[in-house]
This record gives C-alpha cells, sequence and structure tokens, in this order.
C-alpha cells in the first residue's frame, strides 16, 4: 500500500504535516478530513520517509560504481572526513559520468539538511529499496561507515559470484555459435562447390554424403525462410519473457535443466540469506527485511514461494515451517531457519546457509566447466567429423574409380 506526505490546515493559522497510508489519493484525503483538516497539499511517497515519486528520477549507473561509491565513503568517513567533504572528494574522480549527477545532488541534498536515505531513493534505477533501507538503518543507528562497509563487501561478493556463473554460460554459447558457424559455413559455401564433382557418381554416392546434400540443399534452396523463422521465434519469446507467464516458464526451465539448474538455484539460495542475513544485522525488522529481499530474487518460482512464506509469516507463522511445507526449499535451509527463529538468532543462520550455498555455487559452477568442456569438443568434433567424413567418402571413391 503507497504512502502519502501531507500538507493541511488544523486552523486558519495553523498547519500539520505528516505522512499516512492509504490505498489512493483518495482515501488518503478523506483520511485527513476525518482528523478534521484541511488538506492543502498531498503527494505520493515511494516509502514512510522517503522523498515524492514526482522527484524521482531515473538515471541509472554501472553496479559497480556504487560498490566503488559504497566503500570509497566508508574509508573516508572512518578516516574521519566529513560527509559532504568526502562527498566533494569521491564526485572529483566521478566528474562528467551519469553518477557525479547524483554526487552533487547528495551533496546539495545534504547542505540542505536531508538524510542521505532520503536523497539515495530518488534514484531508484541506481539505488534500490534495499541499498537504500541499509543507509536509512545506518543513519538511524549511528553505525552508517559499517553499514557501507558491509555494503561494499556483500554487492563485491555478489559481483565476484555472479561474474562466474556468467563465465561458466558464456563458453558453451561461445562453442555452440563457433560450431554451428563452422556447419552452416560448409553447408552452404563448401558443399554446393563439391556437389558439381559428386554428380558423376549419382546413385553411387555414400549415404553420409547424400544425407549431407540433402542437408545442403534444403539449407540453401529455404535459408531465408529459416531465417525469418528463427528471428519470428526470437521476437516470440522476446515478448513472451516479458509477459509474468512467460517469466515464470523461463524460471522453471532454468531450475530444470541438468547442473545449470543446480547451479542458479544455489547462486540464489546464497544471494536471498546473505541479503537477510545484512539486513537483520543492521537492524532492520525480520518482515521489512523479507519485504526488501525478494525483489533481488530473479528466479520467479523462488520468489513466489518466498513471498508465500512472507504471507503466512505476517500472520504469526514461522518461518521455517512455512518455507518446509513448499518443498522447493532444502530441509537443511528450513531447518536451522527455524532453529535460528527459536533462538533469537536468525542473522546467524542465515549468514551460516548463505556462506554454505556460496562455496557450494563456486563447486557447482567447477564441476559444470570442467564436465561442459570435454562434452561441448566431444559434441562439436562428431558433427564436424561426420560432415568432413560425408565430403570426403566420394572423393575416396573416385580416385579408386580412376585407379
Amino acid at each position: 500500500m503507497p504512502f502519502y506526505r501531507y500538507r493541511a490546515k488544523v486552523t486558519p493559522q495553523k498547519i500539520a504535516e505528516g505522512t499516512l497510508e492509504a490505498p489512493n489519493k483518495e482515501m488518503a484525503i478523506k483520511l485527513i478530513e476525518e482528523k478534521g483538516y484541511f488538506p492543502v497539499k498531498i503527494e505520493e511517497i515511494l516509502e514512510r520517509g522517503a522523498v515524492p515519486i514526482s522527484t524521482v528520477v531515473p538515471i541509472k549507473v554501472k553496479y559497480q560504481e556504487v560498490t566503488v561509491f559504497s566503500r570509497q565513503l566508508a574509508t573516508l568517513i572512518k578516516a574521519g572526513v566529513p560527509i559532504l567533504k568526502a562527498l566533494e572528494v569521491i564526485s572529483q574522480q566521478s566528474h562528467g559520468s551519469s553518477f557525479s549527477r547524483i554526487l552533487k545532488d547528495m551533496y546539495d541534498g545534504l547542505k540542505e539538511g536531508a538524510k542521505l536515505s532520503s536523497v539515495l531513493a530518488r534514484y531508484p534505477k541506481a539505488f534500490s529499496s534495499f541499498y537504500v533501507a541499509m543507509i536509512q538503518a545506518g543513519e538511524d543507528s549511528g553505525n552508517l561507515k559499517e553499514v557501507l562497509f558491509r555494503l561494499a563487501d556483500y554487492r563485491k561478493a555478489q559481483e565476484d559470484i555472479l561474474s562466474k556463473v556468467k563465465l561458466a554460460s558464456l563458453y558453451p554459447l561461445i562453442m555452440g555459435f563457433v560450431g554451428i558457424g563452422t556447419i552452416i559455413f560448409m553447408l552452404t559455401f563448401v558443399m554446393p562447390r563439391l556437389m558439381r564433382i559428386f554428380k558423376d557418381l549419382g546413385e553411387n554416392l555414400p549415404i553420409p554424403t547424400k544425407i549431407l546434400i540433402a542437408i545442403s540443399s534444403y539449407i540453401s534452396e529455404q535459408g531465408i525462410f529459416l531465417l525469418i523463422g528463427v528471428v519470428a521465434f526470437g521476437v516470440l519469446v522476446a515478448y513472451g519473457l516479458r509477459r509474468k507467464s512467460g517469466k515464470r516458464i523461463l524460471s522453471s526451465i532454468k531450475l530444470r535443466i541438468p547442473v545449470f539448474g543446480e547451479l542458479v538455484f544455489k547462486r540464489e539460495l546464497a544471494r536471498l540469506c546473505r541479503t537477510l542475513e545484512l539486513l537483520i544485522q543492521s537492524g532492520i525488522p525480520v518482515l521489512r527485511a523479507i519485504e526488501l529481499t525478494a525483489p533481488i530474487i530473479d528466479n520467479g518460482i523462488i520468489r513466489k514461494y518466498f513471498l508465500e512464506g512472507y504471507k503466512e509469516l505476517k500472520q504469526g507463522a514461522s518461518l521455517g515451517q512455512t518455507l518446509k511445507k513448499f518443498k522447493v526449499f532444502p530441509v537443511f535451509m528450513t531447518n536451522l531457519i527455524a532453529i535460528g527463529e527459536s533462538s533469537g538468532s536468525l542473522d546467524v543462520s542465515f549468514g551460516e546457509l548463505a556462506t554454505a550455498y556460496e562455496k557450494d555455487t563456486e563447486e557447482t559452477v567447477k564441476a559444470f566447466t570442467t564436465v561442459l568442456e570435454p562434452l561441448m569438443i566431444l559434441g562439436m568434433g562428431l558433427i564436424v567429423g561426420f560432415v568432413v567424413m560425408a565430403m570426403l567418402l566420394p572423393i575416396f571413391q573416385i580416385n579408386l574409380m580412376i585407379r
């Protein structure tokens, strides 16, 4: 439910300001009037204490820029540099980039007395609600530098894991494209030229060569239609993935792919647990921490069941026992969460789980690349070998006929 910041007249001379929660603007006005106030101004805001939506700036920056900024700001504050001077120092290094505009806005906002979290909330594409909530928790507790260091470490760890997963996925893609490109080149450019030589042999051609000629002829004649079909299929898939149902199907497929599905699953659990550990450790209530964590979960299936657990937790249920019902989350994870709930050390449980799943993710990446590399080489070798054999067999046959 959205929040609204209002300004209203209590008496002709007295003005009241505040924030309230309402399903829409009309209901917010009604609630203000029920207090006996006359609303003068009302604006929807992102969350309690945030800036009005009308002031949100859609500037997107690189993930690494925010990570570096977090560590630099934490280091300068730790060294005793006032936050305004620290922002001035950091902005000198970011001159000319889109991030420099955000830094200038931060500086101006803090100079006018605004909180850092309020200024950051104006840039949701650069600073997520999770990041803003962490900064707000640091401001409220007086531990801003510690929170910034935690955020920098967290983001760097997530970058490292993501880069490993991307590298593991990139290798088979490159191998696949190179292999398919080589085969298409041989079928469309090399094979048609050799077919002139093979015509004299007629029906005496070897079976592999006949198969290859049939494929080559089909690609040469129907190539344009095949290309249109592939492009059309790609457009349909891209359109489908924008819809909720399409995203859900893709999320389900990702989890079912052998080895890769396990990699995606463990990475998601590692990030989920590490984020919750960080939020709870910073003093953010469990319900709010779960609410902030849900958007960072990429896989729709895991996010769906995680939010189901959140709904039941709001009604007083145990998070560990609720997640156990869905059969998606490992028993080890749900049992450790339940233990953390009963002992009051939920952040410790999430920290242990995050460490375990991060290690599992690294091991799965190693296993994935170790197994996939020889399999891809073998697969491509067999296909290319078949094509080469099919082209060479008739040449050997012609040689024998000449002798």
